[in-house]
Formats: structure tokens, sequence, C-alpha cells
């Protein structure tokens, strides 16, 4: 970084689920890059270890194994980021699809979907939340979707999870907000990631018609997103939803 770029994170912790890889290892470097140190969790141990390292090793970043369907697995990734004072940012940012019709979408495909996008940003709301409202201050942001806010083909459990974060990101934020705490979300539209690239043309050029900008968001753009949503540059903002989506759906 630049010697005129504003450090924005300095001395703080910042706690990311799902950030071994993907977007939520692009929030974390973001983080890193503005003077964070990130604990993040994932599923994949080798994946974890590999990102530490990728980070900076253990003077910037710690990771350990998280199931976010665990209220025990988010307390241990918590308490990993606890020194002195608890951790001052949480990205509740692990996600999956399990993608198909209504009509074929099985039980146990909703039900996984709903568990991790849903629950697990609930349960780690609530751990990030006992721990911040004791230091009177401290910032929470969720990753929705646009498939939240217009609901996508195909995706009626992701949908489903993803407009319920919006909901919960704004009944916590009215619960925390005279404690200090802040809670915020951001709605990511079609954004550049291997997976995303490996959907069919037809499909591809569907989604990229939608969008006034006419390109697809890059990773980075989501990630700094979530750092304005986690700096005190949003001080005064709680209960929002940001759309990184180059105005699709607006």
């Amino acid at each position: 970084m630049s010697e005129r770029t504003t450090v924005l994170l300095a001395g703080q912790t910042a706690v990311i689920t799902g950030a071994a890889q993907g977007i939520g290892l692009t929030i974390a470097e973001t983080f890193v890059a503005h003077g964070a140190r990130v604990v993040i969790g994932d599923l994949d141990e080798v994946r974890v270890k590999a990102a530490v390292e990728h980070l900076g090793g253990a003077g910037v970043a710690a990771g350990a194994v998280c199931d976010v369907r665990s209220a025990a697995d988010l307390a241990a990734l918590l308490d990993l980021a606890t020194g002195e004072e608890p951790p001052h940012v949480m990205v509740n940012n692990a996600g999956i699809t399990r993608d198909a019709t209504m009509r074929r979408m099985t039980e146990e495909q909703f039900d996984e979907v709903i568990d991790i996008n849903l629950k697990g940003t609930w349960l780690g709301m609530k751990a990030a939340a006992e721990r911040m409202r004791e230091a009177g201050r401290g910032s929470i942001v969720n990753l929705s979707s646009l498939s939240g806010k217009v609901g996508m083909a195909g995706q009626t459990n992701y949908s489903a999870a993803k407009a319920g974060v919006v909901g919960m990101t704004k009944a916590a934020a009215k619960e925390l907000a005279h404690t200090g705490v802040r809670v915020n979300a951001v709605q990511p539209g079609l954004i550049r990631t291997p997976m995303t690239e490996a959907m069919p043309r037809k499909a591809w050029d569907q989604k990229m018609s939608e969008i006034p900008m006419g390109r697809p968001g890059e990773p980075v753009e989501v990630a700094t997103g979530v750092l304005f949503l986690a700096s005190a540059l949003s001080s005064y903002m709680t209960g929002t939803v940001q759309e990184i989506t180059g105005g699709r759906f607006m």
C-alpha cells in the first residue's frame, strides 16, 4: 500500500468465516492490507493452513477448522481472536449452494443451505455480539446475496436463506445499537469467481445482460464493501444492506 493510503483497521482483530478461499480469503487479504489481524475459519484444514501462510503467517493471521453449524466451533474461533479484548469485527461469510428446481430439490438440500447460510450466520452473530457488547463496540458484517432480494429460479433454498440474513441483520442491529455494536449486510451480485465462470455460456450471457455496468464484479470489490462496513467510515450505519451488483436489479 502507498503511504498516502488510509489504513482503516490498524490494531484491530477480525474474524471471518468461510475464509480459506474465494471471496472470504479476499476479504481477509483486504483486512490485513488495512492493518488488521485476522482469524479465519473454514471446514478444510489444509486450506486453512495454506491461507494463514498466504496472508503472512502467525504475525497477522490465525485459523481453525470451523463448521458454522456448531456453536462450539464458532466460540472456539472467536476465542482464538480474543486477546486482551474481544475482536473488533466479525464477518459471517461462510455459505454454500445446493441449486435445484423446487420440484427436484430434496429436503436435505434445503436444510443444508438453511443450516449453513442462515443458522450459521445467526450463530456467528450471537457469539460475536456476546463478546463485543462487553467492550461496548464492534462491527458485524453478514454476507447476503442479490438472490435474497429478488429470488432466483433454482434457488428456493438459497434465496430463502439470504433473504433471512437481511431480516436477521436488521433485527440484530436494533437489539445491539445501544451497546455500540453495529450490524450490516452486503448483497453481492454476479462476481467473477471460478464457480461463476464455470456456468454455461448462455446463463452467463443472460446474467451479464441484466447488469447496467456491463461487467461482473471482482472479489476485491465485495471485500472493499465489507471493509467499509467494518471500519469507522460507516460509524453511523447499522441495519443497512449494501448492494454490490453493478446496478443489476436496482
